[in-house]
This record gives structure tokens, C-alpha cells and sequence, in this order.
């Protein structure tokens, strides 16, 4: 099959957390025979801060994006195509890009809205019935989400959708693999995450609480946007971390921390690609608590669980690197035997023959 890919970036992580889940997914798919092309638009300084050439297993199509007329020409060149992918959040002409990319519908073109953030996405078109995606979602084939389970499926028949399948964040071993650590990235706790406006007290009462309640340890933060942050003295700030570093960074810490975005968290079934990458890695993870974590993860033994700061802080002082590493271990054999983008990849490719009724679980 051809696919058209309307999405934030395939070659950049800057400001696109999204980044290693399509290529992931795309990667799989190219390996099973598909064809596709990523359209991405200039924006952002993602294409400044590209940590990718161009795949092998896809062909990305960069255009500027100052006009409607500039992005219309653009999608007009997929047409035809056997699959056409509207992505969620592309942050350049979202509302356009939606129906122009619906209008490449046809006998032989099947639609899809891909949401890599259901729960944002649901709570804005439910809260408003006049919402421009919302009067679209019913003429879309299909609707895939990197998570959320029975809720999300629930919440999208709501709004009309034909069908909504989650195909969950996974891991590629290839690029997310054990590394030998690095000094630089050395810390008692690490965590990777952008500033945003849903995770930001999440990461202060998890992260920052967890750093004060420990003044003699170390914490390690890398990620876009906090250099603004009042922070404890007792943590590091790294900036951006290129994906390139994300296997030494996941290795060099003690442990890693994972802190969803409020909505994921509220959801439930909405694990984080770092989650999977994490644990590629062989990391000790540890993640705040949310509904649908022993689906993914065996709490206690493949991932370690905390309700708050105090919890975080808790588990920290009482870890030492044997209890660790069996973390680590265990959370890599799960990941490898259940999670990654290869039978991600097989389940889009099922639910597009019709041979998959659901993918992965919860969304039964």
C-alpha cells in the first residue's frame, strides 16, 4: 500500500514528542512492504535542529507552510495514494490540513485521523459541538491513537467516529538499546521531558518535590523549555537532548522517571514513548501512577510505581544498582516480547485488511 503521512516531523525531535513513535510505526510498515511519504512543514526550527537524514524506509517531503495555498498544493500531490494520514498536532494549518487531507477520500483511498494526544484532542471537541474536527471525524475510515484504551474508543463513537483502534507507543531495538553510561548523564534520577503547559505541575510535584525532599542526591533534567524554572540546587539542566543521546542518557542514572502530561495521566492506557524507549534501554523505571500501567508494565518488577513526589523520593533512597538492574532487566524482557513497533506495525497493517477488529489489549 502507498501511504501519505500529514505530520509535526519525521527527521526532528525538536518540539515533536511524537517523533520516535512515527518512525517506529512507519519503519514498520515500510519493513512490511508499504510504501510511504511524510509530508512535514518548516516550522518551528525543527528542520534547524534535524537529528535524522533522510530515511531509507521513507520518503519526506518538506514544504513551507506561510500559506493556505502552499499547503493545499501539497496535499493535492498525495492523491491517489491507498492510505492518507492526518496526524494530530502538526501545528502549521491543523484545521486545513484536516479536511483537505478527508478530501483525498475515495473507492480506493481509505482516511485516517491519527491522534497522538486522544485525550487533549477529545476534551477540546467535546467541549465544544461546534468544533471543526469534530464535524470531520465522522467521514474519516478510521481513527488511531498511540493510546488510551476502552476510554478513548468509548469517547471517539461518542463524537462519531467510524472506528478508533489504539495502536500504543513500543520500542524499535535498533535504536533504543543498553549503552554504556556517560558521565555527563550520570544521576541519581533522570528526566527527559519538554515543558508544557499540561505536564508542568506534574513534573514539580514528581521531579522537583522528589529533588527537595532529597537535597544530597543527584537529579538529572533534559528537555526544551525550563531553563526558566526555579529548580533545586541539587538538579541539573541539560536542554534539549538529541535522540542520539537517549540510550546513554537512559543508562547513566540510577533510575529514570517518567511523568505523563495531565491528560494522559487522567486517561489511563496512554503510556509515553520514553516509557518503552526507557525500558529498551535496560533503565530502572520509574513512572507515576496511572490507570492501566500493569497492562504495559508489571508493577513492582518490570517498573516501578509512585502516587507522588514523596513516593518518588521513597523509592530512590531505598534503590541500590543490583535492585535496580533487575529492573531493568525485567523491563527489558517485556518490552522486547510485547511491545515493539514491528507487531505495532503488523496490527495497523491487520486493521487495514480487515483482519484486526481491535489492536493491543484494553481497546478490546
Amino acid at each position: 500500500m502507498r501511504f501519505a503521512f500529514f505530520g509535526s516531523s519525521l527527521v526532528s525531535s525538536y518540539w515533536n514528542g511524537a517523533c520516535t513513535y512515527y518512525r517506529g510505526i512507519i519503519r514498520a510498515l515500510h519493513e512490511l512492504g508499504h510504501d510511504i511519504t511524510f509530508y512535514e512543514p518548516i516550522a518551528y526550527e525543527r528542520q534547524e535542529h534535524r537529528d535524522i537524514d533522510d530515511p531509507a524506509w521513507a520518503q519526506v517531503v518538506i514544504y513551507p507552510a506561510a500559506t493556505e495555498a502552499q499547503v493545499l498544493s501539497v496535499v493535492e500531490q498525495a492523491r491517489g495514494v491507498d492510505v492518507a494520514v492526518k496526524t494530530s498536532g502538526v501545528g502549521v494549518f491543523d484545521e486545513l490540513l484536516e479536511a483537505a487531507v478527508l478530501d483525498l477520500k475515495g473507492p480506493s483511498t481509505t482516511t485516517i485521523f491519527w491522534d497522538v494526544d486522544a485525550p487533549a484532542t477529545l476534551g477540546q471537541m467535546e467541549s465544544d459541538p461546534t468544533d471543526a474536527l469534530r464535524a470531520l471525524i465522522p467521514s474519516y475510515d478510521l481513527v488511531f491513537t498511540y493510546g488510551g484504551g476502552d476510554p478513548v474508543v468509548a469517547r471517539y463513537a461518542a463524537v462519531g467516529a467510524q472506528r478508533c483502534v489504539p495502536i500504543y507507543n513500543a520500542l524499535d531495538p535498533r535504536t533504543h538499546h543498553p549503552e554504556g553510561s556517560q558521565r555527563r548523564f550520570e544521576s541519581d534520577l533522570s528526566l527527559l521531558a519538554n515543558r508544557l503547559p499540561d505536564r508542568e505541575a506534574r513534573v514539580d510535584r514528581f521531579f522537583f518535590s522528589a529533588a527537595r525532599l532529597l537535597p544530597d542526591r543527584s537529579f538529572l533534567l533534559g528537555g526544551n523549555g525550563w531553563k526558566t524554572k526555579d529548580m533545586p540546587g541539587n538538579v541539573s539542566y541539560l536542554g534539549h537532548v538529541s535522540p542520539a543521546d537517549h540510550n546513554a542518557f537512559n543508562c547513566s542514572s540510577l533510575a529514570l522517571l517518567n511523568v505523563s502530561r495531565d491528560s494522559m495521566a487522567s486517561n489511563g492506557f496512554s503510556p509515553a514513548t520514553r516509557v518503552f524507549e526507557a525500558c529498551g534501554a535496560g533503565a530502572c523505571l520509574i513512572t507515576d501512577h496511572w490507570e492501566g500501567i500493569d497492562f504495559f508494565l508489571e508493577p513492582d518488577v518490570e517498573v516501578l510505581v509512585a502516587n507522588d513526589g514523596a513516593g518518588v523520593a521513597e523509592i530512590v533512597s531505598s534503590l541500590d544498582p543490583d535492585r535496580a538492574r533487575t529492573i531493568g532487566e525485567a523491563g527489558r524482557r517485556r518490552v522486547l516480547a510485547d511491545h515493539t513497533y514491528a507487531q505495532r506495525g503488523a496490527e495497523v497493517q491487520a486493521v487495514l485488511e480487515g483482519r484486526l477488529t481491535s489492536a493491543g489489549g484494553p481497546a478490546s
